[in-house]
């Protein structure tokens, strides 16, 4: 197992397989951002599986994939697929923003996919064009009917709630979940980059306490995906809601994941700069030992926690160009 100079094992890696996304939504990308990365800087489907391969040899058992919106990137089925055959795998599951869903929900399913998280901060069509620059609600309610269809072990809808944007349409997001049997995962905005530094902030403790009230939650003592969010699951059974709280209640003690980002960069953690680059060695053909040797190094320098509340202005980097 990969272990960090703090004790924390390491067992989950989310890859990051494009940093480009047909939507651009005001907690990501800046408007008009162009920084991308060229394509011939991105890892390629089968350096990208060495990596996750090397990472199964060494412990790991959860990995993401994630974008930029990774249904845009070509070979993404063949990816999981490869990845479903390393030993030890556990679950793999894709953050996406729907729009390709519709496309893709069988193949993804049939290549080993289990579950899904769906970007989705509210069920008004002006206030998701606001959000995100484009006209796109009715082709994710396309997208998140097709994968309900296809029986994904578990859907989990990812909102960011945003102070006099979507605030105000929590209750329907819970309605909709409740309906479809959804998880609902509400998520702090970071400040990462220009536009998550400018974007208002809104604690999730006060919408917890509030949802606890009406909803009738209590904390859910099972297991639900490897990632940082804590549930919260109302006596009948159901709703249950997640919260991912970077900003008013981090979770960097129990961390236990890193990242890859689509140019071969492993991001330690998304608070700090530190990173590993692992393109050089991969284009000039190093062994599977050596990459394995450097991915512990890496995980030993993993940093203790994240500073977005004590330096908020650090990250200049965008969300997208770190991976989701």
């Amino acid at each position: 197992m990969l272990t960090d100079a703090f004790g924390r094992t390491v067992d989950y890696l989310r890859i990051s397989v494009t940093d480009r996304c047909d939507l651009r939504c005001t907690y990501c990308l800046p408007k008009g951002f162009k920084g991308f990365a060229v394509p011939q800087d991105w890892l390629t489907i089968e350096e990208i599986g060495r990596v996750a391969a090397a990472f199964a040899r060494l412990g790991t058992k959860r990995f993401r994939l994630t974008g930029g919106e990774p249904l845009l990137r070509k070979g993404l089925t063949d990816l999981v697929a490869g990845i479903n055959r390393q030993s030890g795998v556990e679950d793999i599951s894709l953050t996406t923003n729907g729009t390709q869903l519709h496309k893709h929900a069988h193949a993804l399913r049939q290549a080993g996919v289990r579950r899904l998280n769906i970007s989705l901060d509210s069920l008004r069509r002006d206030c998701v064009q606001s959000i995100t620059g484009t006209d796109c609600l009715p082709q994710v309610l396309e997208g998140i009917k097709a994968v309900k269809a296809e029986g994904f072990e578990r859907i989990k809808i990812n909102m960011v709630p945003l102070q006099g944007i979507n605030d105000r349409d929590l209750d329907d997001m819970v309605a909709f979940c409740i309906e479809h049997g959804f998880i609902l995962n509400l998520i702090e905005a970071m400040p990462m980059g220009e536009t998550g530094q400018a974007q208002a902030k809104v604690s999730l403790q006060p919408v917890l306490a509030d949802l606890q009230r009406r909803f009738d939650l209590v904390p859910f003592e099972g297991k639900i995906g490897g990632g940082p969010a804590r549930y919260w699951q109302s006596r009948s059974g159901g709703f249950t809601l997640g919260l991912i709280t970077p900003m008013s209640q981090h979770f960097c003690a129990t961390c236990n994941r890193v990242r890859l980002s689509a140019t071969g960069n492993i991001h330690l953690c998304l608070g700090q700069e530190d990173k590993v680059a692992l393109r050089p060695m991969l284009r000039e053909g190093c062994t599977d030992a050596e990459l394995e040797q450097t991915i512990r190094d890496a995980v030993m320098k993993k940093p203790e926690k994240h500073e977005f509340v004590e330096n908020p202005k650090k990250i200049i980097r965008v969300m997208a160009l770190t991976g989701g």
